[in-house]
């Protein structure tokens, strides 16, 4: 008997090297009953698997149709590159990481200066989240969303909320605002 898995997400997602997680569960030899939801990696995104169905004898198996959610990715140590379509799921996953948003342009002189100074408190911060986001003409809706007026503008938030906020490249007023939210 086979199981055929039959995700609902386009190719940039899908990877011929992850294997979902699916369990089943039965009592009865001829049948069996899936159902889950579980995390899985797949390609370099993480998602949500959602899976139902059954499985019967005489047949060469079951399609099972999953959904598929991005969901937050982001790596300890280092400055995630986010997006308008990663930004929300990562804050959300965060939960009650402080996350901190550099949001540049690639024109920005002072962005180039800064980053990496940035990307030294990645490494040294290792319970806060830090994130980039280019302001590009693709990402314009989000910026709009988040009131960003000059760049840089460093983003600090707390439980998905927005708490503190630095404008221009002023690394001290950054680390003083970083570390009032992280003692409070």
């Amino acid at each position: 008997m086979a199981l055929q898995l039959s995700l609902s997400a386009p190719s940039s997602l899908r990877s011929q090297n992850s294997v979902p997680c699916l369990s089943s569960s039965s009592s009865s030899p001829s049948s069996s009953s899936i159902s889950s939801s579980r995390w899985c990696s797949l390609g370099s995104k993480n998602v949500n698997l959602r899976a139902s169905g059954s499985i019967g004898r005489g047949g060469n198996g079951v399609v099972v149709r999953c959904s598929v959610e991005t969901t937050g990715i982001y790596t300890v140590g280092k400055v995630t590159e986010v997006d308008k379509d990663t930004f929300w799921p990562i804050v959300n996953s965060a939960t009650d990481k402080t996350v901190v948003l550099d949001m540049y342009t690639q024109w920005c002189g002072p962005c180039k200066i800064i980053a990496p100074k940035f990307q030294e408190l990645a490494e040294k911060y290792l319970d806060v989240v830090f994130l980039k986001l280019d302001c590009n003409q693709e990402n314009k809706p989000l910026a709009k969303e988040l009131g960003i007026r000059v760049v840089p503008t460093f983003k600090i938030l707390k439980e998905g909320k927005i708490v503190k906020e630095v404008t221009g490249a002023k690394f001290d007023d950054l680390v003083l605002a970083i570390d009032t939210v992280r003692s409070g």
